[in-house]
């Protein structure tokens, strides 16, 4: 496993019985995890802001001890980020990915000549804000609207407002085939894909079934003399060492190692860690 550890502005205070509290800048939220299958001592989450509650029909709604401004701003290093609770739980950040920002950040900032990262099923720009930062040129691509200009939000925030970030609202696979047909190369690549999507026409997107297909499609566009591929997954009951080897077999013409594991969060005053999906790597 690899840990996100680097946080001053996140951190996960407490889990149990299936909920985490973390602390967010100044506000602590309680929400749900699926991971979290040991119990807690007490019953009581002591004092927080904001608690998820699950609905039987799904989604749920939050239910706030105090107000709370409709979003706020985190740091991680020199980059800013907008947060909001959202009625599927989720927060528009993946905390745990800082692990995997800092890992690309350092190989884009070490090279002398430019680079292109191509970030897939981007959703607010986490990694893509990363790569900017660290210099590269970057192409953002997801389906959905509401999360590319979230994405743009938070690239503003980090003073990266005329960065050479391209903002595409579109099927991933699609996209790719464009760039494939268009001659485009790019030196590292960065998709998250989901468990199940549609696209922007309604396209089906299934990990198990996809994910092959859209990696050696990647390997098309990938430049000869790129840097790195990066794969996080959320998808429940696949092993990283499954997505290592669909990620080693698709790149298997361009000479490099792949590495695979669990990314995950320290939980605070604990030894407990937090597992929170995973990824594969291949590198030159």
């Amino acid at each position: 496993m690899i840990l996100a550890n680097q946080w001053e502005d996140y951190e996960i205070l407490e889990c149990g019985d299936g909920m985490k509290k973390e602390r967010w800048g100044d506000v602590v939220l309680v929400r749900p995890d699926p991971q979290v299958i040991w119990p807690r001592a007490g019953r009581d989450w002591g004092d927080y802001d904001a608690y998820y509650q699950r609905s039987a029909k799904g989604g749920g709604t939050w239910d706030y001890r105090r107000p709370l401004p409709e979003s706020w701003i985190i740091r991680y290093k020199d980059r800013r980020f907008k947060i909001r609770p959202t009625n599927f739980k989720h927060t528009g950040l993946f905390p745990e990915q800082a692990v995997n920002w800092d890992w690309f950040g350092k190989k884009i900032a070490e090279q002398k000549k430019p680079v292109k990262v191509l970030n897939l099923f981007g959703y607010t720009g986490g990694a893509t804000v990363a790569a900017a930062a660290a210099g590269a040129e970057v192409c953002h691509v997801d389906a959905a609207k509401g999360m590319v200009a979230w994405c743009r939000e938070n690239a503003a925030l980090s003073n990266l407002n005329e960065a050479p970030i391209r903002y595409i609202v579109d099927d991933c696979a699609k996209f790719v085939d464009r760039e494939t047909r268009r001659g485009s190369k790019y030196h590292g690549i960065i998709m998250d894909p989901p468990s199940y999507g549609r696209g922007s026409k309604g396209e089906v997107w299934q990990f198990e079934r996809d994910l092959y297909g859209l990696l050696k499609k990647c390997s098309k566009i990938f430049d000869p003399s790129g840097l790195f591929f990066l794969v996080n997954a959320y998808t429940t009951g696949v092993s990283p060492t499954v997505v290592g080897n669909l990620l080693r077999e698709s790149m298997s013409r361009f000479p490099g190692k792949v590495s695979s594991g669990e990314v995950g969060l320290p939980i605070a005053n604990t030894l407990n860690t937090l597992p929170c999906g995973l990824y594969a790597r291949w590198e030159a």
